[in-house]
């Protein structure tokens, strides 16, 4: 429980939430990116058509990290033990695993089986804050039409592998 009292008591521990959660999102992001960073592996696999340029990746997942964070420190100052709570943290976990089992392990099949219950964590995330929370919920939906194409993408990739 928040103890009442100035002003500032009340604004610091919410800005101090928000900065862990952008740190925690971006910085765990970037450092999962840079260590598992695509190489000679993924330079030599047969892609679709619709893959995306390399340089695209970073800018979209540096907005989508920001929407993430903003949802995850939307819904701790809700319940930080809720089950909405747990979905963010599962969905960030899955979203964390993703790249070293493509890019590390090469394993583009069970890849896709992270990806997939990925969005499917975002999803129910969305449906569960969408009356409690529809800001964190539209927060997530960017983020879902991407996993949604990515899930695509490393469908087309296993395949054409």
């Amino acid at each position: 429980m928040r103890r009442i009292g100035r002003a500032g008591d009340e604004l610091m521990p919410g800005i101090m939430i928000r900065v862990v959660f952008l740190v925690l999102v971006i910085g765990g992001g970037l450092l999962i990116g840079s260590v598992t960073a695509p190489g000679e592996w993924y330079a030599a696999l047969n892609k679709p058509p619709f893959n995306p340029p390399n340089w695209l990746f970073g800018p979209v997942w540096t907005a989508l990290y920001v929407l993430i964070a903003m949802a995850g420190w939307r819904t701790w100052e809700a319940g930080r033990s809720s089950t909405n709570m747990k979905l963010w943290w599962l969905q960030m976990i899955l979203n964390f695993l993703w790249s070293p089992v493509f890019f590390v392990l090469h394993v583009p099949w069970l890849a896709l089986a992270v990806i997939l219950a990925t969005l499917a964590v975002i999803v129910i995330y969305i449906l569960r804050s969408w009356i409690s929370d529809r800001i964190s919920a539209l927060a997530f939906v960017p983020y879902a039409v991407w996993v949604a194409f990515a899930s695509v993408l490393n469908l087309s990739i296993a395949i054409l592998n």
